[in-house]
């Protein structure tokens, strides 16, 4: 598909991009999820697709209703695919609904995935340990960084990735579907945010052992210093592993760990195991 036989504008884009970005996580709820978005984008613009022409509006929003759910950023190219193929239906193009439902549906999980690793697990994590560095004293930079550097680096990919799934349509979709490539770069994404998630816990993490043995006003023994002086941050590795085994294997939730782990604290720092 190309953009000069669809009604698609480069005006009619943009507002649709703004639209999907800035509504994205309105109404956000376990029936439709990101569904009102795509409703609303296309409301806006439903006059520039089939000016005049009331049912075929209404039947265009109405294909949108159902449920879509997907990582908003990266995911953004489907919103564009979609706005592609409706361009092109509208165009007087053979698309059938069926089409546009059906490859909205086969694309937000692949997506899902791969934006869930690359920006909640990789790329935020990163800069949000970037800006906790910045941040020190009580300093504002740290979240003047987070912000300039996130929305520099996200604005022009998604207004790309938006208009390339416009320009491409369904085509688009037989790109991302039509071989492995996104399981393996999912699995990727997954191993470096896991290892990133570990170094920041490792380098912001504390867990001092208080344990000291003290005769004639001399330190023979201090636990933490000899546990870090063999293997360094030991402490905080075997409660990240307790952790783990909490929530993997027991099934705790978070709110349950941090309970423990507060109770762990006071019970330690007033009979002297822990340290601040």
């Amino acid at each position: 598909m190309t953009q000069k036989n669809t009604k698609l504008t480069p005006a009619l884009m943009r507002k649709s991009y703004l639209n999907w970005m800035m509504y994205n996580l309105s109404l956000y709820q376990p029936e439709t999820m990101q569904a009102p978005a795509l409703v609303k984008m296309f409301g806006d613009i439903r006059e520039d697709l089939y000016p005049g022409d009331a049912e075929k509006q209404k039947d265009l929003m109405n294909r949108h209703l159902p449920f879509f759910n997907t990582e908003p950023f990266l995911g953004c190219i489907i919103p564009g695919i979609v706005l592609g193929m409706e361009a092109e239906k509208a165009a007087g193009e053979d698309v059938p609904d069926d089409l546009i439902t059906a490859i909205k549906s086969a694309l937000m999980g692949p997506f899902a995935g791969i934006g869930d690793a690359l920006l909640p697990g990789t790329f935020i994590p990163i800069l949000l340990a970037i800006a906790c560095g910045l941040s020190q004293n009580g300093s504002v930079v740290g979240a003047i960084f987070y912000m300039v550097v996130f929305l520099g680096v996200m604005i022009p990919v998604t207004y790309f990735l938006f208009t390339k799934g416009c320009e491409l349509g369904a085509n688009a979709a037989e790109l991302v579907l039509g071989n492995d490539i996104k399981d393996d770069i999912i699995n990727a994404l997954n191993i470096v945010g896991l290892v990133v998630v570990g170094c920041i816990a490792c380098s912001y993490a504390r867990f001092q052992i208080g344990f000291t043995y003290v005769k004639d006003g001399v330190t023979l023994v201090d636990l933490n210093a000899l546990i870090n002086g063999v293997w360094p941050k030991l402490p905080v590795y075997l409660m990240a592993m307790f952790t783990y085994w909490l929530m993997a294997k027991k099934n705790w939730g978070t709110m349950k760990v941090i309970g423990l782990y507060l109770i762990i604290a006071i019970v330690g720092y007033f009979t002297g195991f822990l340290a601040p």
